[in-house]
């Protein structure tokens, strides 16, 4: 499918978060919290296709997610885009591992990549994945975000239960932090111990259209950063993109969820783009997510182009 490119915004505190070495659109804490329950994902009530969410197609024509679990069988690589404080877009999610699971996995590998976790982390996330350590001490040492429990368990669980792959896919943030500050060349003074849980050095430059992306992001807040900002940005894409393509040379055919915050996906830039730098010819496709008061509603200004498929989900009201 073709799409247009649109420029998305953003605050100048969530810039200020990116400068830190957070995620740029939602980021863990490291504090360790409780074991947690599912009475809360039990009590939710069920989504409504039409209501709580939407399917379009790029051009904003009405699809449906029957149309979308089917689309996904064409592809090495599904996209899903999320703004990370919108819990519709992740029960979308969730819903749609569960499809691509019963729809697509027999006789076909089917593998979950996360940006919520880092690449140091993947003997923890593979240790609670075998059983061989416990859910609390899995969050306590894997450096879950602090929305894990309602956002992105069910994702995990599912997955535990029925023996896929996970992989936790970005950069560590220390080492984002420090691209960010000093600028990717920063990234050769570190050891072999570190540049493990990187993709190569040096890692692809943003390409003009996502420098165009983030410029028109930035806006005024530009001026305010220090550093190389969008350094750190594509070294969280390039991460992204290598754990990905790693993941599809493990598992011969298999079909890759990606779950990244929008930015890193939309209009096919950012994460696609390194993917394409590490796997040439590797089919994608970008699915994005939107919140909006009104789901039935398409905003063409705002949302045209930013995926293949865009879901609109409904806006959660605040009080």
């Amino acid at each position: 499918m073709t799409f247009f490119r649109r420029s998305r915004r953003w605050s100048f505190a969530s810039a200020l978060v990116l400068v830190s070495g957070a995620c740029a659109s939602g980021a863990a804490s490291g504090v360790p919290v409780p074991t947690p329950t599912s009475e809360a994902s039990e009590a939710m009530p069920e989504l409504r296709e039409g209501d709580d969410f939407v399917v379009y197609l790029a051009d904003g024509r009405r699809a449906s997610m029957a149309d979308l679990v089917s689309a996904m069988a064409d592809y090495d690589v599904v996209f899903l885009g999320e703004e990370h404080n919108d819990p519709i877009t992740h029960r979308v999610h969730a819903r749609l591992l569960e499809s691509a699971y019963s729809d697509h996995a027999e006789g076909r590998p089917l593998v979950l990549s996360l940006e919520m976790f880092e690449r140091d982390v993947q003997y923890v996330v593979d240790e609670y994945l075998d059983d061989l350590i416990t859910e609390s001490h899995f969050r306590s040492s894997a450096r879950p975000w602090d929305n894990y429990e309602t956002d992105y368990r069910p994702m995990v669980e599912f997955a535990k239960a029925h023996d896929l792959e996970v992989v936790a896919a970005n950069a560590p943030r220390r080492y984002v932090n420090r691209a960010s500050r000093l600028g990717r060349a920063s990234l050769d003074a570190l050891g072999p111990d570190a540049v493990r849980y990187l993709p190569p050095l040096p890692y692809p430059e943003a390409s003009a259209a996502y420098q165009a992306e983030w410029d028109a992001l930035m806006g005024e807040a530009a001026g305010h950063m220090r550093g190389s900002p969008l350094d750190g940005q594509t070294l969280w894409d390039a991460s992204m993109a290598h754990a990905v393509a790693g993941a599809l040379e493990r598992s011969a055919g298999a079909l890759v969820l990606h779950v990244a915050g929008g930015f890193h996906i939309e209009n096919a830039t950012g994460t696609p783009e390194a993917l394409e730098h590490y796997r040439p010819g590797t089919s994608a496709l970008i699915v994005a997510a939107r919140p909006a008061d009104d789901p039935t509603t398409w905003d063409a200004e705002r949302l045209a182009g930013l995926g293949d498929y865009v879901i609109v989900t409904r806006r959660p009201t605040e009080g």
